[in-house]
């Protein structure tokens, strides 16, 4: 296998970024991710971790630079500090983990002796109740407080919250002032068309320039620059907040995108629109190069509009 090719799709754009979706379970119900009884893939369907860390180190080979390990919520997996040991030896510029936050304390002491320091945590309330309505738990404290620590320990935390409409959306403000706060980066992320999220959608969307023009009723907004594949447009206020949106619907970003996704059962996607994509599990890895090229050619250079698969399956 050659060394340190560039996957560059046919529209020149560098693909650079690897999702790694480590399993589809998660212990919680957010409504716009997953049915009240989801059904989750057995254990045998999924990546050990051995392959899991191949395969990303075959793309690491051909140019995959970052990495974010996500879910369902990756924490759950029993093998998940083995797995981000063996992310962590590969030569990576940015190693990331989006959770949302129930098992992270205990993982904070290991994460600290490893390259994974960017952290995302799930959060779509601030309110206990609502906090409880939406993801069907009582877990809010626990994730609170894990965001606290997180922050405490020296983490580049940010907390990521899907803005809906008669939901969350009165509490625009509130995020923005726990971000001055806590000095940590909140991203307000647009509800996609994806999955259970096609119900209803029209009735929850809130676009990123409605809650930018809420915001702005109350602070001046100082746009911060940020990388050209970057899938948020930041802006830090005059109370010393950190803001970003992710306008995946309204403002979307495909022209630019530089991401790979990588399911837990092993397929390599192009798209988190698309199902499209081919399988890596146990596939010799002479025949990766090809593979990669396929996928590359799947990849969408405009929005596609929506997709039936719900989230949790995707990989978040």
């Amino acid at each position: 296998m050659e060394s340190k090719s560039v996957l560059v799709d046919v529209h020149g754009r560098q693909i650079h970024k690897l999702r790694v979706q480590l399993t589809d379970a998660c212990n919680f119900r957010c409504f716009y991710c997953m049915p009240l009884t989801p059904e989750f893939l057995p254990s045998s369907a999924l990546l050990s971790s051995d392959e899991l860390i191949d395969i990303c180190s075959a793309l690491v080979d051909f140019g995959i630079n970052e990495i974010r390990v996500s879910g369902g919520e990756p924490t759950l997996r029993k093998d998940f500090e083995v797995i981000v040991r063996g992310l962590s030896d590969l030569p990576l510029g940015k190693l990331g983990l989006t959770t949302n936050g129930f098992l992270l304390e205990g993982k904070l002491d290991f994460l600290k002796q490893t390259r994974c320091q960017h952290i995302n945590i799930s959060l779509d309330s601030l309110r206990a109740e609502r906090f409880h309505e939406i993801t069907k738990t009582k877990y809010f404290q626990k994730v609170y407080d894990a965001v606290i620590q997180t922050k405490a320990k020296g983490f580049k935390v940010k907390v990521n919250t899907v803005v809906m409409r008669g939901i969350n959306d009165d509490e625009i403000m509130d995020f923005v002032a726990f971000s001055a706060d806590h000095d940590v980066e909140v991203r307000f992320l647009e509800l996609m068309k994806i999955g259970c999220s096609n119900q209803n959608h029209s009735l929850y969307f809130v676009p990123a320039q409605e809650i930018i023009k809420r915001i702005e009723k109350f602070e001046i907004l100082l746009p911060q620059s940020v990388n050209r594949d970057s899938t948020s447009f930041n802006f830090t206020t005059t109370s010393g907040a950190k803001v970003g949106f992710i306008a995946s619907e309204s403002q979307a970003f495909c022209s630019f995108c530089s991401r790979l996704r990588l399911t837990a059962a092993g397929k390599l996607r192009a798209c988190i629109m698309s199902e499209a994509g081919l399988n890596l599990r146990g596939v010799k890895r002479e025949l990766y190069p090809e593979i990669f090229k396929t996928v590359l050619r799947m990849k969408p250079f405009t929005r596609i509009d929506h997709i039936k698969q719900p989230m949790y399956q995707i990989g978040g």
